[in-house]
């Protein structure tokens, strides 16, 4: 085997091991910026974590009836309008426009941490 195979292999192998690092801080990224978020509307960051049980504390954070939850889970094409009203409403209850709206839609990545670390506050959901 040629030294030009070795060199490869090791560009691919440290390429891979570079994206995961970047991967697993995107990750914790976004669970500290949902955390924060969570803080900011009264309830406990911890939440984050648990399936299906952050989901019940965002509707209840947004103002959402919990059968929300069902549509979310079980209702194909209904849960992708769901779910970009949730984003939505998470701009509203932060009191935050319609054009941010869009930036959490499109650049969530960007936008939640964004919302997380400035100094939005929670208006609170609608009755």
């Amino acid at each position: 085997m040629s030294s030009d195979y070795f060199n490869y292999t090791g560009a691919l192998v440290g390429g891979a091991i570079f994206l995961w690092i970047f991967y697993l801080a995107l990750i914790a990224l976004s669970i500290v910026s949902m955390w924060k978020i969570f803080v900011k509307a009264g309830k406990p960051g911890w939440a984050v974590l648990v399936p299906f049980y952050n989901l019940w504390v965002e509707l209840e954070i947004l103002g959402r009836p919990w059968w929300f939850l069902l549509l979310i889970l079980f209702v194909p094409i209904a849960n992708v309008v769901v779910a970009i009203m949730l984003i939505f409403d998470f701009a509203r209850v932060f009191g935050k426009s319609v054009g941010f709206g869009f930036g959490l839609l499109f650049l969530p990545i960007i936008f939640f941490p964004i919302l997380a670390f400035s100094n939005a506050r929670y208006v609170a959901a609608r009755a």
